[in-house]
């Protein structure tokens, strides 16, 4: 029997018509479609495409057992997190063993802090695995600022909130053009990090880029203490011009 192909489909930032044409030929053809999401919710990913979806097809939802319960960095949330990405690669195993395609949902990219790659990383060696690339979800919040994010030979850094704060400071201060995922909680850290850094009042908050409420704002005018989780800042550069 011929074996299955799992395909990681990125999806982009949140706006259906920011896929590529062949994420959406995949999942218009699809017969099997997985994603993402927590207990209870219909998962970001799966509402993104829910008009795109087949009727007939099969939904394998997969749910966090944790979200942010434990800390990241306590030893339980890992194994927990493994056990998880274990029995979600077994279930896409056994289905392309049978021969059955099937769509992994993905918002953004799911090479760019997706949880795709855990899957990837265990699936590649055993079945046929194929990613589809997507618009990240920072390339839309750049574009909604309305300014390019970087110039002739400016240097761009991509920061994760959840650095020490020791650690944005030097990020911050070492590059021309910022990006800073995964703030939500840690908005008060990265607004001390920016003042420290020097670079307070040249950085922007876009929420939900190319999504339904999207926001951009200077950070400085910006007046939560936290910020939702589909929320990025951003620091344009100033480089090299003709």
């Amino acid at each position: 029997m011929t074996m299955g192909t799992v395909y990681g489909l990125g999806l982009g930032p949140g706006d259906p018509d920011l896929m590529t044409v062949r994420a959406d030929r995949l999942l218009r053809g699809a017969r099997h479609v997985a994603f993402f999401r927590k207990a209870g919710c219909e998962g970001q990913a799966r509402s993104i495409v829910a008009d795109l979806i087949p009727e007939g097809a099969a939904e394998h939802p997969m749910e966090y057992p944790v979200t942010t319960e434990i800390p990241f960095d306590n030893p339980r949330y890992n194994e927990i997190l493994a056990s998880f990405y274990a029995d979600c690669t077994a279930h896409l195993k056994a289905l392309a063993e049978t021969g059955e395609d099937v769509v992994v949902l993905c918002e953004g990219d799911p090479f760019f802090y997706g949880s795709f790659m855990h899957l990837y990383t265990r699936l590649k060696d055993d079945v046929p695995v194929e990613v589809v690339p997507g618009i990240t979800g920072m390339s839309a919040a750049w574009t909604a600022t309305g300014a390019p994010i970087t110039w002739g030979d400016d240097v761009l850094s991509v920061l994760p909130g959840t650095l020490p704060e020791e650690d944005l400071i030097r990020g911050l201060r070492a590059a021309d053009a910022v990006v800073v995922m995964k703030m939500g909680r840690h908005l008060g850290k990265l607004r001390r990090a920016l003042l420290m850094a020097g670079r307070a009042d040249e950085a922007w908050i876009v929420e939900y880029a190319s999504m339904k409420g999207q926001t951009v704002t200077r950070l400085k005018d910006y007046p939560g203490t936290s910020a939702p989780y589909f929320s990025i800042a951003l620091i344009h550069g100033r480089g090299r011009r003709p």
